[in-house]
């Protein structure tokens, strides 16, 4: 029996990373919008690891702070140790990762939610999505709870991430279960297939929470974080620095690890065929790492706090859905972790998600209007990868309840971008994980400039407040000034310049140099050249940073911009929706059905899908210019 309950904007299903920031950007935007979850205390959950950022993730972060998201603001709160990765490397591709204080995250996330104007957030899991179909596309117009309350909503952004029809497998053991024991949504699947949402089976998995009185902590390798920086431009950094600093610790498995997993490997569900989703390829479980690399003696772990005052420490690398009796094998072959108590067990979960393909670069399903996707559920996994593509699909569910045009980012202006690309263009038979090596534009897209690249698309779509845009603009005009009068400092020689030059190792200087060329020096930075540059004014370290890179990168940057520039000519050649490919004179018949499942809205996306190759993308373009009339030549005369 179905009783009605109430008329909303936009209704939010699933509360995790995704689900988290389309609310909360649905609702900031001015939409009436209801957040559903299974569990009120699930809400911006971290099942998998207690850590936010990592290589390619951490730019997503600061990408989802600079465009008015959540999640930077929230991991700036909770942050227990921080540390740059890549660091020893160009700035193209190092980024952040902080460990985060899980249960602390999720009460603040929890918390923000319900002190935001326009939004409700409600425990209930939703069974079925109606739409009317009495237009040309079928059109959401209500959901459906499992106690048969229905809300009808004018857009509905499908967050479900690793809940949707899923069961946890540990060895022989298998349940139907979402993360960390919750219940499962069963019945929204096959709703979606009754719309015509084709749907994939996924899986992934999670390490083991260890008792920390249980490991000997004194016998591994201690790791301390490095001075904290934040991710959002909102975060006051002397409340940063207040926060409780945990260590980390390293540890090896060894060849009676091997030897336990080599021997148990046809109880493993993955080898068994229990299993039958499929896994990411970047994060293995810890037996197929030994399966699939035999001639590796060790691999590394990270033993990791999950939170302050807590004593379940997380294990990562050591994923597996080996049985409970197995794993504790494992776990107490291990240095140090000869008496450790597993508080929690690693296991496998699999889970149903949508193919991306039918998604435009709005998130929006193509062939259903006002029904968006986000997250895992668009099949990604990571909580980074989740909140980017939440923060996207809720902007544009407002600005299509709201009857404007959606926003999309390109490849070249976002890792965000990219990665919706990757997915509505390519889609993906694993769970997608953001890396930095996925961006062909990624020297322009540092996380240092982050704010640069989205800050105005943010205000512009109305998430950015005036104070935090006047401190933006502030900061711009402050690396610019900085960078116009490095261009002008000739440093002339001197004792203090040459001592500088010969403690790295150059020849000394006998005529003026350019401020900007010593920079430029590989061996040479701006804070190293302070001495010979007594004009210089106090800088905030993250304005050092970029006009460091802009100066010493400056080469190479040109030629990125110049390649950014060809692919938005690309871009900005659209595809009618109208086209018939198939009647295309020229085009491969792989093709014409390639371009006719994904309907690409320019030249570049075209030029991006599997199987169109350049001379199909050639045809293409002699198409458009046939079919686009040419202007007579008096059209230009006044």
């Amino acid at each position: 029996m179905t009783y009605f309950i109430d008329n909303i904007d936009i209704a939010v299903i699933g509360a995790g990373h995704s689900g988290v920031e389309a609310a909360l950007a649905a609702a900031r935007l001015g939409c009436k919008t209801t957040l559903f979850t299974i569990s009120n205390d699930a809400v911006a959950n971290m099942p998998c690891n207690p850590s936010i950022g990592g290589t390619g993730k951490g730019q997503l972060v600061y990408e989802i702070d600079a465009l008015g998201g959540e999640m930077g603001r929230a991991a700036d709160k909770v942050t227990l140790q921080d540390r740059m990765l890549n660091s020893s490397k160009g700035p193209a591709v190092r980024s952040k990762r902080v460990q985060a204080d899980r249960r602390l995250y999720q009460s603040i996330m929890k918390k923000t939610i319900e002190h935001t104007d326009n939004l409700t957030l409600v425990q209930a899991e939703i069974v079925d999505i109606k739409v009317d179909e009495s237009g040309d596309v079928p059109r959401v117009c209500s959901v459906v709870t499992a106690l048969g309350g229905v809300y009808n909503a004018k857009a509905v952004v499908v967050c479900t991430g690793t809940y949707l029809d899923s069961r946890i497998i540990i060895g022989e053991f298998t349940k139907p279960s979402g993360p960390d024991g919750m219940h499962p949504a069963v019945a929204l699947t096959k709703s979606l297939q009754k719309l015509g949402v084709e749907i994939m089976r996924f899986k992934t998995g999670t390490p083991p929470r260890i008792d920390e009185r249980s490991v000997d902590l004194s016998v591994l390798e201690r790791q301390d974080g490095e001075p904290v920086t934040p991710y959002s431009a909102d975060t006051d950094v002397k409340a940063l620095d207040a926060r409780p600093k945990l260590p980390c610790y390293i540890v090896y498995t060894n060849e009676e690890t091997h030897r336990i997993i080599r021997e148990n490997i046809s109880r493993s569900p993955l080898y068994s065929g229990e299993i039958h989703g499929v896994g990411p390829r970047y994060c293995p479980s810890i037996e197929d790492k030994v399966v699939r690399f035999p001639d590796k003696t060790r691999h590394q772990l990270f033993l990791e706090p999950t939170g302050e005052g807590s004593g379940e420490l997380y294990l990562q690398g050591f994923s597996s859905s080996m049985p409970a009796d197995v794993q504790l094998q494992m776990l107490h072959s291990l240095r140090g972790f000869e008496h450790a108590v597993a508080m929690r067990h690693a296991y496998a979960i699999e889970y149903d998600c949508a193919d991306p393909t039918q998604l435009n670069a709005t998130l929006e399903f193509k062939a259903i209007s006002g029904l968006f996707g986000a997250g895992q559920f668009n099949g990604t996994s990571g909580y980074e990868e989740a909140a980017a593509q939440g923060l996207i699909a809720g902007i544009n569910a407002a600005r299509y309840v709201k009857g404007l045009d959606g926003i999309t980012l390109t490849r070249n202006s976002s890792y965000i971008g990219t990665l919706i690309d990757d997915l509505v263009t390519k889609g993906t038979n694993e769970p997608y994980r953001m890396m930095t090596s996925r961006s062909e534009f990624r020297l322009l897209l540092r996380q240092d400039n982050a704010d640069a690249r989205l800050t105005e698309i943010g205000r512009n779509v109305g998430l950015i407040t005036d104070e935090r845009y006047a401190r933006f603009k502030e900061k711009q005009a402050r690396i610019a000034e900085e960078k116009e009068r490095i261009s002008t400092v000739v440093v002339p020689p001197s004792a203090a310049l040459n001592d500088i030059l010969a403690s790295v190792g150059e020849p000394p200087a006998t005529t003026g140099i350019r401020l900007e060329e010593l920079i430029r020096r590989p061996s040479l930075t701006y804070e190293m050249l302070a001495p010979v540059d007594p004009q210089r004014q106090p800088l905030p370290p993250d304005v050092i940073f970029t006009v460091q890179t802009d100066i010493k990168y400056e080469g190479y940057i040109k030629k990125q911009l110049l390649d950014a520039k060809r692919f938005e000519k690309l871009e900005n050649r659209k595809l009618p929706d109208d086209i018939d490919y198939t009647a295309i004179r020229g085009l491969s018949t792989e093709s014409a059905q390639k371009l006719t499942k994904f309907r690409p809205a320019s030249i570049g996306a075209a030029s991006r899908i599997s199987g169109v190759s350049p001379a199909d993308i050639t045809v293409l373009l002699i198409y458009l210019d046939a079919r686009t009339p040419k202007r007579e030549e008096n059209d230009d005369e006044e």
